[in-house]
């Protein structure tokens, strides 16, 4: 969606790439030719900005820049606003670029209230976003749908607009986004017991697009790139989160991080064609147990975590009857993991083992050692493998 037509972000391509490399995340981004866009998270920030801002000066910032955590600063263009005596509303619409994604195009709104001096930022979800109704996600039960990260964003713009203009920085910001409830309908939401409308997500604000053809070719552009620099371990990795702690763990240059997304057989079956002396392969647990459950692709929509799959892992872990029944009735892989946590039972060892063997079963004898290392939303690892 173009700046003229009310909503987006301007200077997508360069904003979301920000330099050029000759290898990594961003050099495959820009091999495959494919428009990033901006998550439900970046377009609550930029709303959230908007308002507070015109709440403090009686203006809205159109367009509306923000930082992203990367330090990209696009800038939004605002599709609605309205100052009103206590509360400011502002909204923009989600562009997500050329990714299939089903909130492309959605209204995302935030109305912001000030609170009393000490109350902090406080999160409500409005209509169309949803409310978390059980255990195994990284919100507690009750609270908005509003993920850790994109509640940092905007926690950190309100205060930069508190500083500028000398408010408090205490206030309650609603979220909605318009038709949220039909459009959640076509996500995982209802299954995780997120009830009433969408998420508010994002790790690093922008939608990372990605055509099946085009994102696998360039991880093999990916592999060719690191090995022409000499590199002997590379890592294939399922977004930033897993890439800044492969890189925190190993001290990895950027040219030897594959952006695998979902498409962990097309790294492995690259990779045995044109072998390199090591392959690690970092990602969140719950994706991850796909892998190490014969699954070479694993997008949600073609692939589901199996928690039957995770109580038998747990059973060879020193689980006993009643708490393998308890993981797979989980919730999502995250809850399922807690409960063998809080009873001794190394399910992210046993995930991150069992997947870098199916991994090793995929390279046939090639030869490339490999580990796999499970982590959090947060980016710590809850799971690894020995290099076999």
């Amino acid at each position: 969606m173009s700046d003229a037509a009310g909503g987006g972000a301007k200077g997508g391509r360069e904003a979301a790439s920000g330099h050029e490399a000759a290898g990594g995340r961003d050099a495959q981004l820009k091999h495959t030719g494919l428009r990033p866009g901006w998550t439900t998270g970046a377009c609550a920030t930029a709303a959230t900005t908007a308002a507070y801002t015109a709440l403090l000066t009686g203006d809205f910032p159109d367009p509306v820049t923000i930082t992203l955590p990367k330090g990209q600063t696009p800038a939004f263009a605002l599709a609605y606003e309205e100052a009103q005596p206590g509360y400011a509303t502002a909204a923009v619409v989600k562009d997500a670029g050329d990714d299939p994604d089903v909130t492309h195009g959605a209204l995302v709104r935030a109305t912001v209230r000030p609170l009393a001096p000490g109350a902090g930022v406080v999160f409500r979800a409005g209509p169309g976003v949803g409310t978390v109704t059980r255990a195994g996600l990284p919100l507690e039960v009750g609270e908005p749908a509003v993920n850790p990260v994109p509640r940092q964003m905007m926690r950190e713009h309100v205060t930069r607009v508190a500083e500028q203009y000398g408010g408090s920085g205490d206030m309650e910001i609603t979220l909605s986004v318009d038709n949220g409830e039909e459009i959640a309908r076509s996500t995982w939401n209802p299954r995780l017991g997120i009830v009433g409308g969408l998420s508010i997500l994002g790790t690093t604000g922008i939608v990372v697009p990605y055509s099946c053809s085009a994102w696998i070719d360039s991880i093999r552009r990916g592999v060719d790139v690191a090995r022409a620099a000499g590199r002997t371990h590379v890592a294939g990795c399922t977004g930033s989160t897993s890439e800044r702690t492969v890189v925190a763990e190993y001290g990895l240059p950027e040219d030897a991080l594959l952006d695998m997304g979902d498409f962990a057989g097309a790294v492995l079956k690259y990779v045995r064609r044109h072998p390199v002396e090591r392959l690690t392969i970092c990602g969140g647990f719950a994706k991850l147990s796909k892998l190490a459950a014969g699954h070479m692709d694993l997008h949600s929509k073609r692939s589901q975590v199996d928690k039957g799959f995770l109580a038998s892992l747990a059973r060879a872990g020193g689980a006993d009857e009643e708490l393998a029944e308890r993981v797979a009735g989980a919730n999502t892989g995250l809850a399922a993991l807690q409960l063998c946590a809080a009873a001794d039972v190394p399910l992210g060892d046993l995930v991150a083992e069992t997947a870098r063997d199916e991994a090793l079963a995929v390279l046939r004898g090639a030869p490339v050692a490999v580990d796999v290392l499970c982590i959090d939303r947060a980016g710590t690892i809850v799971g690894r493998s020995t290099v076999r």
